[in-house]
This record gives structure tokens, sequence and C-alpha cells, in this order.
């Protein structure tokens, strides 16, 4: 099966679908730090790509091992993801409203263990995608998840330049519309998964 047409499309697929939430997340970030350098952006996008890859994985693993621990964890999911982006977003909201200014540059810098918070907050309903390919064998799990980030890693990075381009524009909003952008990704994942 492995690098089959229908194989490399429905990886494609995947990562597509797994990526908009990360896309959402890194259209926030830009609209945050509008003067981003560009190894920082190849830092967010490269994050994200690394978590989407990762956590189908992780699933793919869970299936083959500990499968009723994962089951029991799956309606935490929405939860988790919620409180994750619910706490980043009001935080980044509450930052623009208190920073509002004329200085494009004057929004909060994004830290290495904030990015991790949302690369697991918008990757953590990916763990599903591991029973998706369960039936795949390691290597082509491993391809799969290596297709899943490159997506990913494009999709963020037109994410986050789109987002610098509009925060430049947007000036002091930009926090406050990045802030906004994450809890309503929280919610819409929570929603989601409640349903």
């Amino acid at each position: 099966m492995i690098f089959s047409l229908r194989f490399i499309i429905t990886s494609i697929m995947l990562g597509i679908g797994l990526a908009m939430d990360a896309f959402s997340v890194s259209l926030a970030n830009g609209l945050n730090e509008p003067c981003m350098k560009k190894g920082k952006m190849c830092g967010i996008a490269g994050t994200f790509a690394v978590f989407q890859a990762l956590m189908p994985m992780v699933g793919w693993i869970c299936v083959h091992t500990v499968v009723q621990y994962f089951v029991v964890f799956e309606k935490f999911i929405p939860w988790i993801a919620l409180a994750l982006l619910g706490f980043i977003g009001g935080k980044m909201l509450i930052e623009g409203i208190k920073n509002e200014s004329d200085d494009i540059c004057a929004g909060t810098k994004l830290t290495f263990w904030v990015l991790t918070v949302q690369g697991i907050a918008t990757s953590i309903d990916a763990l599903s995608v591991g029973f998706a390919i369960a039936s795949y064998k390691l290597i082509e799990a491993l391809w799969a998840s290596l297709i899943i980030a490159a997506v990913t890693f494009v999709i963020c990075m037109a994410g986050v330049c789109i987002g610098r381009s509009a925060g430049t524009k947007l000036s002091g909003k930009a926090g406050i519309l990045g802030g906004i952008i994450l809890i309503a990704i929280g919610l819409e994942i929570f929603i989601t998964g409640l349903f």
C-alpha cells in the first residue's frame, strides 16, 4: 500500500483536515506578533507539524497496545482543548485590551511553553486518527504521519504569514482578535467533540 496514489492522497487529506485548527492558531499568532522574524515563523509551523505527526502515531501505538485506556481518555479531548485554548486565548485577549497602542510590534511575544500548549491543544484530536490508520503497518503509519506533518507545516506557515500581514494593518487590535480566534477554536473543538 505504501506510496500508492490512494495512500498519498489519503494522507494529504488527513493532513489538511488536521491542520485547520493549527492554521487558525497560526493566524492568531501572526496577528498577535506582526513583527515576527522568519525563523520564529518556521518554528511555529514546525511545532504544529511535529505535534500533528506525533499524535496520530501515539494513537496508532495506543490501538496496538493499550486501546482500552485511550477509549476512556477520548471523551476528555474536547474539554482539554477548550481549557487550553480558552486559557491562552483569554490571556491574549486581556493583554491585547491592556496594551492597545499604535505600535505594531507591541503584541505579546509567543513563548516556547505557550506554543507547546497550542501544539498539544490543536493536535490532541489527531490521536483518534491513530484509529483510522490502525490497519497500516508501522512504516506506513510513519510515512502517513510525515506527510501529515509536511502538509501541516505548509498550511501553518501560510497562516502565520497571513496573520502577520493582517496584524500590521490592525495594529493594537491584533492581540484582541487573536485571543478571540483562539477562544473560538477551543469552543469549536469542544462543541464538535460533544456531538
